[in-house]
């Protein structure tokens, strides 16, 4: 029997927010209306086909994959914003549907089934108990877990076989605004699963995979299996209003891209793609 031994794992859309991910196109709005996405939005879409297209067959070696799509799938309605491309969730819903039923279409297949998972994200984008991504994980034929939710809070996946590499999936992890401490809530999320795990004599995640920050970060640990990593996750989301409000995020630039998690023949490793954006242009007097 052959297994899958890659998984891609990207988050953080935002469909809906005049600065999260949009196709090119007029877009249809509930009771007439259109959006056109916006110069940028192009350009992030570019990075988003250039990703699919070009990235990820050559990093899984043209092998099948996995995808697991980390949260914050749409922007919701939230802290009086007035950056959405529409206030009708379902709007919101049909643009994310309309770019993911690709990716599903790429996933390996298994028994059948699409290897597809969703995970809930930020209930401020998503709604309460993430209620609208499940409505959008179902449409879209993300395999359910045990309870029959078709976007769930959690994933745990043995990537490889029985013997290959254990990664434990969520959306949130912390934050902060200096760059200097942003290993920290990772190594925490690191050391805290290695203690869980040993107090209940229970394997540990080789790889911890989160999202929620837009900002891809990364640390690993020797282990007897190689490598402990924890991985954080870019986004596809322009920075908002908000970010230029809070430390750190307001003098970066928006990190867009993905990840790759691969066992190999010997271990297990990562990958990431994280596209350059340009800053504003410079005035000159």
């Amino acid at each position: 029997m052959s297994y899958i031994n890659n998984l891609i794992v990207v988050s953080d859309t935002h469909c809906g927010c005049k600065f999260g991910l949009c196709s090119p196109g007029q877009h249809q709005l509930d009771e007439s209306g259109f959006y056109v996405p916006s110069v940028m939005q192009l350009k992030v879409w570019e990075c988003w086909r250039w990703f699919w297209d070009e990235w990820v067959p050559e990093k899984t070696r043209g092998e099948p994959y996995a995808v697991v799509v980390n949260g914050d799938t749409t922007d919701g309605r939230h802290h009086n914003s007035t950056t959405q491309i529409s206030q009708n969730l379902s709007d919101q819903k049909n643009l994310a549907a309309e770019i993911l039923a690709p990716i599903v279409e790429k996933c390996a297949v298994v028994d059948g089934v699409k290897q597809f998972y969703m995970i809930r994200g930020t209930e401020t984008h998503v709604g309460a108990s993430g209620e609208n991504e499940e409505m959008l994980a179902k449409e879209l034929g993300a395999i359910p877990n045990d309870v029959g939710s078709h976007a769930r809070y959690e994933l745990w996946l043995r990537l490889g076989g029985p013997d290959g590499c254990l990664c434990h999936i969520m959306h949130h992890i912390g934050t902060t605004g200096r760059t200097h401490y942003e290993s920290s809530a990772l190594m925490g999320e690191l050391g805290e699963s290695l203690l869980e795990s040993a107090r209940w004599n229970q394997e540990p995640p080789d790889v911890i995979i989160r999202s929620h920050r837009h900002r891809m970060s990364k640390v690993d640990i020797p282990t007897s299996k190689g490598d402990g990593i924890c991985i954080v996750t870019p986004g596809w989301q322009l920075k908002t209003p908000f970010v230029y409000k809070i430390p750190g995020g307001r003098v970066t630039m928006p990190q867009i891209g993905g990840i790759l998690v691969r066992q190999g023949d010997e271990e297990h490793f990562t990958r990431h793609k994280v596209f350059p954006l340009e800053r504003s242009k410079e005035v000159v007097i």
